[in-house]
């Protein structure tokens, strides 16, 4: 289960707030970009059992939302992303029924972090302060990291004991190599931003106070562009990694002939004949 683990570390278009202020995630949609915010900032975002689920509900509806073209995960306040299980809530279940607290991996975990990893369009990771735990896991599941250079990523699972989860053994080892993953899970440690540019960890390392807007651009490009294509591009690269070659282009043929149907495509030939630039529909 996914410890946690401390460390110090503009637009004028209306926002739609899906939750009540004192919710623990938080939900915001402008402009085609959903920014999905675990707001617990005095726990540094730790996922109690109420946060688990409300994330897990608030990652499906922005799934299968189609006016959402990109999703934004990302935490409350400048200290924490996200440092995984909230250990205090975890004890005081654990002297109630310790199977249920140990089935949290099968129950939460793992319908979360599948929820963003085949979800059908872009997602961003804007890690705003130390990724520990599940808390990293989840980060490293987005298919882009922009992290602020004040924050940090901590494996942490060793430090309490136990086994990585939420998809640290899948999603580690890609993007860091196999022998380096089992160093960062064996010796947690916390990763500094302009180390975890250089092993892969992050995508790109702005300063803080530059975060939201670097993140805000970014994502506004992502969901002004061909969705359907972008997520066939995200499918089709998870396909390959654990596919052999000829069954990757067979995939590809599929998603080709899947985004070759699309209004986007009619639109973007259209609109090279024609030398403008194409305004995606997202569909």
């Amino acid at each position: 289960m996914a410890d946690s683990v401390p460390m110090d570390a503009d637009s004028t278009a209306p926002k739609t707030p899906a939750t009540t202020p004192t919710a623990t995630v938080a939900l915001e949609v402008e402009q085609g970009v959903a920014t999905v915010r675990i707001a617990r900032p005095d726990a540094m975002n730790a996922l109690d059992v109420a946060t688990k689920e409300r994330l897990l509900e608030v990652l499906r509806e922005v799934a299968v939302d189609p006016g959402v073209r990109c999703v934004v995960l990302t935490g409350t306040g400048p200290r924490a992303f996200c440092v995984g299980q909230d250990l205090a809530e975890h004890m005081r279940l654990m002297e109630v029924d310790r199977s249920k607290v140990l089935s949290t991996v099968e129950k939460h975990y793992n319908p979360i972090v599948t929820a963003l990893v085949e979800m059908d369009k872009p997602v961003l990771a804007k890690v705003n302060g130390v990724a520990a735990g599940a808390g990293m896991s989840l980060a490293l599941a987005c298919d882009l990291r922009v992290v602020a250079d004040t924050a940090g990523f901590n494996t942490s699972f060793a430090g309490v004991a136990l086994s990585c989860d939420t998809g640290a053994s899948y999603l580690l080892p890609r993007l860091v190599g196999h022998d380096r993953a089992l160093e960062l899970l064996y010796l947690p440690r916390t990763v500094k931003a302009d180390e975890a540019l250089s092993l892969g960890l992050a995508t790109r390392v702005v300063p803080a106070d530059r975060l939201d807007t670097e993140v805000d651009e970014l994502a506004r490009r992502l969901a002004a562009g061909p969705t359907v294509a972008l997520g066939s591009m995200r499918r089709a690269v998870a396909h390959s990694a654990d596919h052999d070659f000829r069954s990757a282009l067979a995939f590809e043929g599929r998603m080709m002939t899947r985004t070759g149907d699309t209004a986007d495509h009619r639109t973007a030939v259209e609109s090279f004949l024609a030398k403008q630039t194409p305004r995606f529909q997202g569909r």
